[in-house]
């Protein structure tokens, strides 16, 4: 193994060099793990549906989520090592973005010690970085993220989504959506700026490429309202306008919502949507966010004889919020009852109690849903959650 400065010093110069820019990431990896002095390194990406983590160089098997080391360092975002079949050590490393699980990152070494395992942290970092950097335009990772074609509907619709988990400090908001690949009329965003976390889930009319064209065009008009700084009641406003111009036959459910991430306010708009769900230490606080609805977004607020009302209420710590389409209350047990809100809330609830991760409780959550009806899901079926953490001084 080299030293640590040199090794570390040969990594800074790879990456400075101009010319190694535009190499793919799997060669950019084996020299970058060269460079720091390891002696292997396969990157592993997380599949649409989270269930296995099929790596870049389609050679080496893929791995499940559910029943593997590399899945438990997925589920968890935690180192795990082992013997590997090659000789030597194997590392597990979580790849994270931000608050964004992309996938894990397996490095082998003869052994391991502090060194080489801060360096294999070094490079799952900076493969991370390197795959949200380009995954927009590079379908390599697109396809090895993918186990079978996605119907036009989702496809259009997915180029909108933003990433199925984002956060700080003071807050995380993730989401998970069923079916994956033919999803036409569900949609979740979220956004942050440095005083606010922007969170919004939409449902609209049909099942079909109209469907997704109304929904998109939604996410549109909501971003561009929020990002020219746009207030709540504006930034619906300017959905409805958007919906009621473009595609007058068209409407959506959907609820808008703005959290302080200093205080814990929240604001939020309901345009008939399903009431979101209030879990405060451990416990479903029935009905706390229930409130009359608005029309949903679309020709229909035009027709109304009011405004639309902006509600509030204030989050106490650890606080968490739900948010979900009708397709998950409405999904069959195993036993072939429906799910129902208790028993929503209480898979979340248990969950939390027992330490798990958000965005591990949705992916769980939503496989369980889809698992019990065979795939065969009655309706589309969406969750957004965000929770409110802030930093104690």
């Amino acid at each position: 193994m080299a030293a640590p400065e040199s090794a570390d010093s040969v990594l800074c110069e790879f990456l400075a060099d101009p010319h190694n820019a535009p190499l793919d990431l799997p060669t950019a990896v084996e020299r970058c793990a060269k460079a720091l002095g390891l002696q292997n390194a396969v990157v592993y990406l997380a599949d649409l549906q989270q269930r296995q983590l099929a790596p870049l160089n389609e050679v080496t098997p893929t791995l499940p989520i559910d029943d593997s080391l590399a899945g438990w360092t997925y589920r968890t975002e935690s180192l795990r090592v082992e013997e590997s079949q090659l000789g030597g050590m194997t590392a597990w490393l979580p790849m994270v973005d931000g608050a964004e699980r992309i996938g894990v990152l397996a490095v082998h070494s003869p052994s391991l010690d502090p060194v080489s395992l801060r360096r294999g942290r070094t490079l799952a970092h900076l493969c991370a970085m390197m795959i949200t950097s380009k995954r927009s335009y590079k379908d390599t990772y697109v396809r090895r993220a993918r186990t079978r074609p996605m119907e036009l509907p989702a496809e259009m619709l997915r180029a909108y989504l933003p990433p199925r988990t984002i956060g700080t400090t003071h807050a995380v908001s993730t989401a998970v959506m069923e079916p994956a690949y033919e999803v036409g009329g569900d949609a979740f965003d979220h956004a942050l700026t440095e005083t606010t976390l922007h969170a919004g889930i939409m449902d609209a009319m049909g099942h079909d490429l109209a469907s997704g064209l109304t929904t998109v065009v939604s996410l549109a008009a909501c971003r561009n309202a929020r990002r020219t700084g746009a207030d709540l009641p504006e930034l619906v406003e300017s959905v409805d306008t958007a919906l009621t111009r473009w595609l007058p036959d068209q409407f959506c459910t959907a609820i808008l919502c703005q959290l302080d991430l200093a205080t814990g306010g929240l604001r939020w708009v309901n345009c008939g949507h399903p009431a979101p769900l209030l879990i405060r230490d451990e416990r479903l606080m029935r009905d706390a966010m229930a409130r009359e609805a608005d029309p949903p977004l679309g020709l229909p607020a035009s027709l109304a004889p009011t405004a639309r009302r902006v509600h509030e209420m204030d989050l106490e710590p650890g606080d968490r919020v739900l948010m979900y389409t009708d397709g998950v209350t409405e999904a069959r047990t195993p036993h072939g009852d429906e799910l129902g809100l208790d028993r929503f809330a209480d898979y979340v609830i248990r969950a939390t109690a027992a330490g798990e991760l958000a965005p591990e409780t949705l992916r769980r959550l939503i496989h369980s849903i889809v698992d019990a009806q065979d795939n065969r899901l009655r309706d589309d079926a969406t969750i957004v959650m965000f929770e409110w953490r802030p930093t104690t001084r």
